[in-house]
């Protein structure tokens, strides 16, 4: 299986990309775009998330985890030098709910992250990823 991406320049830095039925705008802040949608970079940290969140959910299901809530935050630091790449990738599991089984809930983040997430383990080829788990 593979995928397949058309990206067509629209004016200044914008770019729009056909992903199957899905459209995504991208853009750079001013002076040189106009901010009309996220940076290629902040993309790949959603890819990141949306990869890693999907494999935590499916596993909390089959491990009968009753949650109310899931998020996660991410924050990269860049190198200075080009090409310009991630250095250090950061991420926060926020948990929700009431009697969580924690155990439960660190086996199915060490899953995603050491098995599952292939968008983990392309970026951990070139930047270290930390990870920690809040319950609310």
């Amino acid at each position: 299986m593979g995928y397949k991406v058309n990206t067509v320049w629209k004016e200044k830095m914008a770019f729009d990309s056909q992903l199957g039925n899905h459209s995504v705008r991208m853009d750079t802040t001013p002076e040189m775009g106009d901010d009309s949608g996220p940076s290629p970079k902040q993309l790949v940290l959603a890819g990141l998330a949306g990869c890693t969140g999907m494999d935590v959910v499916s596993l909390l299901k089959k491990m009968r985890v009753d949650y109310t809530g899931f998020e996660i935050d991410i924050e990269a630091d860049l190198t200075e030098e080009h090409p310009i790449v991630f250095s250090e990738i950061r991420m926060k599991y926020l948990v929700s709910g009431k009697d969580i089984d924690h155990s439960k809930v660190e086996k199915a983040i060490n899953l995603s992250q050491d098995r599952y997430c292939g968008v983990s383990a392309m970026l951990k080829k070139n930047s270290p990823i930390t990870y920690s788990i809040e319950y609310r």
